[in-house]
């Protein structure tokens, strides 16, 4: 994932100073070394570093840090802060339109996934703010583009405005937004052309659009696996288009993250949203302050939940805490618990987002394998509702029956067997616990 080798040095840094009960100027010195360290190897823009690093350290060695009763907490706070403001300082909303439909303009060089996010962007609207978006193919000069965001449109039931690939960009854009205003769409994404790198005619082409349907978004789409490309191709964009805002794609990758870190300092736009897979539901808005505290490792719980209101199913939740209560959770309404956490993303990425996790001993190093995931949702499929419903009915035949039906040895039939019963022996003392606690007048907070 993105700023792993940056989060790994930043953290280690910071756990040096952490716990210290007196903070020196000279402690500091040593830590912004590492510090500006850090940054340079994420790939993070010179001057950008250098900025960053002088405002960390002059707050760093103030009177409150120094005279503080935990200096090395204060410092940490300040990192964050400042990790925070570089960037954006908060969440960046999207421009909205006085009269509707709110124009949003796509631009970037070829092979940024611009097509891509296009659709993802138009889901996001859909799904997150109720909006009825019109998606507008205007790369002309690369016929596969057209037919790319047809397919995507087709994919998600959206409506796609297309004149081929014989009228020009400005002409399909203008009447895209006749097309919009007539069909009540409430926002408009136009997809335009990239090139390999940047050229005037390129440029040419996009201010032509901007200058004849005025966006309220004019969105750079960057691939942040480029690096300081990355910042030198926004730079440019900006400087010549006048850019709103950025995309960063490919931000789960193995990228250093010296990009979002840059392009805010230089360009001075927001980064608007964050691209963070393949499928079409992996767009999120870019939270500066979030994303700081998981680099820091302070986890990021408010993502957390919001993925969890996102994917789990509020009904079936107060069913679930209804059968652990009374003791009736079975194996199916486990094997239902673990499609609804796998809705939510990879584990070992949901488990960087709680708070304190990578101070746990080994989580560092912890490698969750998702096969396993899906070896256990095989093994339970293969029982009968019966086996589901009364594990205890599974004797040396069934297991053989079963091992065989899912492909598993034996060995992990009984692990998960074994593994269940503890679970539902834990919820009994966890049950015991509540019901003393009552009698005190104590209630467990999800009791």
């Amino acid at each position: 994932m993105a700023f792993e080798g940056l989060a790994e040095r930043l953290q280690g840094t910071m756990r040096k100073i952490r716990g210290k009960g007196k903070v020196t100027e000279s402690d500091v010195k040593e830590m912004m070394r590492e510090v500006r360290l850090a940054l340079l190897e994420a790939d993070v823009n010179f001057k950008v570093v250098k900025d960053f690093v002088k405002k960390v350290g002059e707050r760093a060695v103030g009177q409150d840090v120094l005279k503080s009763l935990t200096p090395g907490q204060q410092v940490i706070k300040i990192v964050q802060e400042e990790l925070t403001n570089l960037m954006g300082g908060s969440q960046s909303q999207i421009a909205v339109a006085k009269r509707p439909p709110t124009v949003i303009m796509m631009v970037g060089l070829q092979g940024a996934g611009k097509t891509t996010t296009t659709g993802k962007l138009a889901n996001l609207l859909r799904k997150k703010y109720n909006r009825n978006p019109l998606l507008v193919a205007a790369d002309i000069y690369r016929p596969a583009a057209i037919k790319q965001l047809e397919t995507l449109g087709k994919q998600l039931g959206m409506s796609v405005f297309s004149l081929g690939d014989k009228v020009s960009p400005v002409k399909i854009a203008e009447e895209a937004i006749q097309k919009a205003k007539e069909d009540h769409h409430d926002y408009v994404i136009i997809d335009t052309a990239g090139r390999l790198h940047i050229d005037s005619e390129l440029m040419d082409e996009l201010k032509g659009i901007r200058e004849l349907v005025h966006p309220d978004e004019i969105f750079l789409v960057v691939d942040a696996m480029t690096g300081q490309d990355a910042v030198n191709v926004a730079q440019s964009f900006n400087d010549q288009l006048g850019i709103t805002g950025v995309i960063l794609t490919k931000l789960d990758g193995d990228t250093r993250g010296g990009a979002a870190l840059s392009i805010r300092a230089v360009t001075n736009k927001p980064i608007k949203f964050a691209g963070m897979g393949e499928k079409m539901d992996a767009l999120e808005p870019f939270h500066p302050e979030r994303m700081a505290s998981r680099i820091l490792g302070m986890g990021d719980i408010l993502s957390l939940i919001e993925k969890a209101q996102e994917t789990v199913d509020e009904e079936k939740a107060r069913e679930l805490e209804k059968k652990m209560r009374d003791l009736s959770f079975t194996l199916e309404d486990f094997l239902e618990q673990l499609g609804q956490v796998r809705k939510m993303g990879p584990l070992g990425d949901l488990l960087k987002m709680i708070p304190g996790a990578n101070r746990i001993k080994g989580m560092d190093n912890l490698q969750i394998d998702e096969k396993q995931i899906t070896h256990v949702e095989a093994i339970i499929q293969s029982m009968t509702k019966q086996e589901k419903l009364h594990p205890e009915i599974i004797n040396a035949s069934r297991k053989k029956r079963i091992a065989k039906g899912s492909g598993r040895p034996v060995q992990e039939v009984n692990r998960l067997l074994k593994q269940f019963e503890e679970m539902k022996k834990m919820m009994k003392q966890m049950q015991g616990l509540t019901q003393k606690g009552r009698k005190k007048g104590f209630r467990f907070p999800f009791m």
